[in-house]
């Protein structure tokens, strides 16, 4: 069962990820890691809390905090501990940020797979005027028993306001 999840997620995986940076068009902003909590998967989809830090590309610029949630809605079984993701933030160009403009609703394609340690790619786009697409930057690193396949909806909300 174990190789089978792992086989299934990789599949995915694979197929994702090509997909998403073929479609990657504009300027890398700079990385939003995000730590979203622990928690069961309930068949046909899981919500769990996230914490987030974008850094931007340029240091003249200060970090900023974010927090929400992703919902995943498709095939999601198990259980995962904390998870940890890095997602590349891509904008058509530099002049659509400001502080808070990744504060938003976010969908896109979702798969991970977990046996003991595993891992999983989100693609997303949204956030103001849905001008920023999230790009998994690393493939994203959890632990528990999990596979999911399907949708995520991320709601980001900034911590400052």
């Amino acid at each position: 069962m174990k190789y089978l999840l792992i086989a299934a997620a990789s599949t995915a995986l694979l197929a994702a990820i090509p997909a998403a940076n073929s479609q990657t068009k504009g300027m890398e902003l700079g990385v939003l890691d995000c730590k979203v909590e622990g928690g069961a998967g309930f068949i046909i989809g899981s919500t769990k809390d996230v914490l987030c830090t974008y850094r931007p590309a340029d240091k003249n610029l200060g970090s900023e905090n974010y927090h929400g949630t992703i919902n995943k809605i498709g095939l999601d079984i198990g259980v995962t501990g904390q998870t940890l993701i890095t997602w590349a933030v891509i904008a058509p160009n530099a002049d659509l940020y400001a502080p808070g403009a990744l504060a938003g609703d976010y969908v896109g394609a979702s798969a991970e797979a977990s046996a003991a340690i595993g891992a999983g790619a989100n693609v997303l786009v949204g956030g103001s005027n849905r001008t920023f697409s999230l790009q998994p930057l690393s493939v994203q690193a959890q632990t528990g028993v999990n596979l999911a396949i399907g949708i995520a909806e991320l709601k980001l909300r900034s911590a400052a306001g």
